[in-house]
């Protein structure tokens, strides 16, 4: 069985902790070299079959425009307030501006609004090439498709800009595809934030550092080799430029999580007298086993976004996954090595840790040795015992503020966060606010309309003067056709920004309106496409699946969690408050990011929609997440239970036993998770704070609060199965804390079947 699998695993690990650690680190140096012999770039495909987006980009790719490839924009306007590209030197250094940009590596092409003033200014004004008042000209660069570049186009092309802001008499910002696909990630300073305040808090919660420096230690390992191996990855298909992100933040938070609840058990055997192999052994059986458990629903519910039929969602949560899974091989190996190699010095506080232990314990008018967790802290079991006795009101009451912070998802929009949305110390937001300000806010997100006439001449004439008598199209740019094929791009810009809901309805009302009446009945056919309507139906295919997703992940839930604690009530309870605690974190989401309240907390300048495929992507990782607080906890006071048969017993000792742990893992994750949300990219701050904003409401509201209440109220009936679906059911524990553990027995069951 698991238990013994895992008691042996663990004892051998810590009796030959050099060997463990040495293949570890092989395994790191395997994945660093294979990652970088074999390893791809991440790469956005924010697309998925069937989309009417995703037609045009066939069409678009059919026809060779380029227009498939990387894009960037350069947007300039003179420095002196009273110049306009109208004068013949600023003209000059705008031609000149384009000729370098031109001789860029990998450039393809550029567009020249110097070239298209001097052949009559107003074809540049018509083609959104310069401002109507002359004081903003825009020069867009294409590149060739992104696995072509790198890194270093960027650099080159960012590196010109700087250069040119001495030479030109110009303001030079910068913005488009290009910096977002190579910009890099906001994780390198956010993961360090985050490993610092994690072992700031282990300190405290152990009292010594070599305690708090195991599962760093341990979490390094683990974030190297899952980090790498999803590099390897990106070499064989698009991995999402979001997924390093959020497999480091997700891979720390539950790496240093499950180190911590084995590292606990292993302090608190040591302080029953075990020796460290034997105790690092017991350790991994019993806490390892709800490791590998709540390790494997994360795992599970992060693959369940498949439902969704997305690629991109389906690669990034494989991408998750693959950390995820490294944490947990490496908290049933790596960190009992870790045990055994210390010895029993993690039995003991350092000098810092005594005193400050020593200075708790005389808060509390006693001192106990609580080191090892072994004796639940009184506060606890005084707050358990004290909700226990009011359980109507504290669950009345716990259930009212979790709904009440679920409303703001009532006004819930999907979306696209976009460079307005960044800081003014970059430089994308600086060009986003320039091109908004002299052609206005649609042009930060034109759609490109593809058109395959299928011999019918006058479609293209008809579908151009169609679009631009749209009152949600502010122009259209010269139309262009291939010769070879005839299909037609036509680059047109809404009258809103590509965040805006009218952008939206604009898109739809082309699909279903506009286009249709231009082409009428015949085999022509147009596609709405552009990285705004790309979004937008990614958007809406997410939240039509999302129901089918979620009911899968409750199931799913519902019957591994009845699997692990032969009972139908308190799996079902469990599903309940965890979707209450994601609900809770949803409408922080949506008051913070939406309606803009307390934004400048966390460094967000304007309100902004939530991306598109953030709600399910955060409904996976934390209903994942949420089960790991649940098997830990429930696995205590199932333990009481079948010890004492006295369930409220068994809720003060199971969940006041496990409360500082619980607590301690959750601020560490809240702590790594934060530490995300000051990123610069709202789609990194989003994740990091409902990541945070869900484990807090976890462990606090809903372990400490909600659990014990509804605990009390149920009574036996907690426990209670069927007696048909009590014989069909495999029998084993999940947590045990009795020698039968050790040597791999059964523990005893329960006796709450309905007879």
């Amino acid at each position: 069985m698991l238990s013994k699998a895992l008691l042996r695993l663990g004892a051998s690990a810590a009796r030959h902790p050099w060997r463990v650690i040495a293949a570890w680190l092989i395994a790191a140096t395997l994945a660093v070299l294979a990652a970088v012999a074999f390893g791809g770039r991440t790469a956005d495909s924010m697309t998925a079959p069937g989309l009417d987006s995703r037609r045009a980009a066939e069409l678009i790719e059919r026809a060779g425009t380029g227009q498939e490839g990387m894009t960037a924009q350069v947007v300039v306007t003179p420095r002196d307030d009273g110049a306009t590209f109208f004068d013949d030197d600023v003209r000059a250094a705008l031609t000149r501006l384009r000729a370098e940009v031109q001789r860029l590596p990998h450039v393809l092409g550029t567009s020249d609004p110097a070239g298209a003033l001097g052949a009559g200014g107003d074809t540049a004004v018509r083609g959104g090439l310069v401002s109507a008042d002359g004081r903003i000209a825009v020069v867009r660069v294409q590149y060739p498709d992104q696995s072509r570049l790198s890194a270093e186009d960027l650099d080159a092309l960012v590196d010109l800009g700087d250069r040119l802001r001495v030479e030109l008499p110009l303001r030079i910002e910068m913005g488009g595809g290009l910096f977002y696909a190579f910009s890099g990630s906001d994780g390198g300073a956010s993961e360090l934030i985050g490993l610092l305040a994690a072992a700031a808090i282990l300190f405290l919660a152990f009292g010594s550092l070599v305690a708090a420096a195991l599962p760093i230690g341990m979490a390094v390992f683990g974030l190297t080799v899952g980090v790498a191996t999803m590099t390897v990855v990106a070499g064989v298909t698009d991995v999402p430029t979001f997924a390093p992100v959020l497999g480091s933040m997700v891979g720390l938070g539950v790496g240093i999580d499950y180190a911590l609840f084995v590292l606990a058990r292993h302090r608190e055997y040591l302080a029953r007298g075990l020796d460290p192999h034997a105790a690092a052994g017991r350790a991994v059986a019993t806490a390892g086993r709800p490791v590998v458990f709540a390790g494997g629903t994360v795992v599970v519910s992060i693959l369940g976004l498949a439902v969704a039929n997305v690629p991109f969602m389906t690669v990034g949560g494989v991408a998750v996954s693959i950390v995820v899974l490294t944490m947990v091989l490496a908290s049933v190996t790596l960190l009992p090595a870790f045990l055994g190699a210390a010895g029993p010095r993690l039995g003991r506080a350092g000098r810092i840790g005594r005193a400050l232990r020593a200075g708790r314990s005389g808060r509390l008018g006693r001192r106990r040795d609580t080191a090892a967790g072994a004796v639940p802290a009184a506060g606890w079991r005084r707050w358990i015992g004290h909700v226990g006795r009011h359980p109507v009101a504290y669950a009345v009451g716990a259930a009212a503020l979790l709904l009440t912070a679920t409303l703001p998802v009532l006004g819930l929009r999907v979306g696209l966060p976009d460079d307005g949305s960044l800081p003014q110390s970059r430089t994308e937001r600086r060009a986003y606010d320039l091109v908004a300000e002299g052609f206005g806010p649609g042009t930060n997100g034109p759609l490109v309309i593809a058109a395959d006439p299928a011999g019918d001449p006058g479609v293209v004439d008809r579908l151009v003067a169609t679009v631009a008598a749209d009152p949600g199209i502010a122009s259209v740019a010269p139309t262009h056709i291939d010769g070879a094929t005839g299909v037609a791009t036509v680059v047109v810009f809404p009258t809103t920004s590509p965040q805006d809901k009218a952008t939206a309805d604009t898109i739809a009302r082309l699909r279903t309106e506009v286009l249709p009446t231009a082409i009428g009945h015949g085999p022509a056919r147009a596609h709405v496409g552009g990285a705004a309507a790309s979004l937008s139906d990614v958007g809406r295919r997410t939240s039509e699946r999302l129901p089918a997703f979620v009911a899968a992940v409750l199931a799913l839930s519902f019957l591994l969690l009845m699997l692990v604690f032969r009972s139908v009530v308190v799996p079902l309870k469990a599903v309940l408050l965890n979707l209450l605690s994601i609900g809770a974190a949803y409408g922080v989401m949506v008051a913070v990011f939406q309606w803009g309240w307390g934004g400048a907390l966390i460094g967000l300048e304007a309100t902004v929609p939530i991306v598109s495929f953030i709600p399910m992507f955060l409904f996976a990782i934390l209903f994942g997440l949420s089960m790991d607080y649940e098997v830990f906890l429930l696995s205590r006071v199932r333990e009481e239970y079948v010890r004492t048969g006295d369930n409220g017993t068994a809720i003060v000792e199971g969940v006041a036993g496990t409360a500082r742990i619980i607590t301690s893992a959750a601020l560490i994750m809240v702590a790594v998770f934060l530490s995300f949300a000051v990123a610069d990219d709202p789609s990194t701050k989003m994740f990091g704070l409902g990541l945070a904003t869900a484990i807090f409401i976890d462990a606090t509201v809903v372990r400490m609060v909600l659990v014990p209440a509804t605990m009390t109220l149920l009574g036996r009936t907690n426990w209670w199965l069927p007696k048909w679906l009590d014989r069909m059911l495999p029998r084993g524990p999940v947590g045990t804390d009795d020698p039968d553990a050790e040597s791999g027995g059964e523990a005893p069951h329960p006796r709450l079947v309905d007879r």
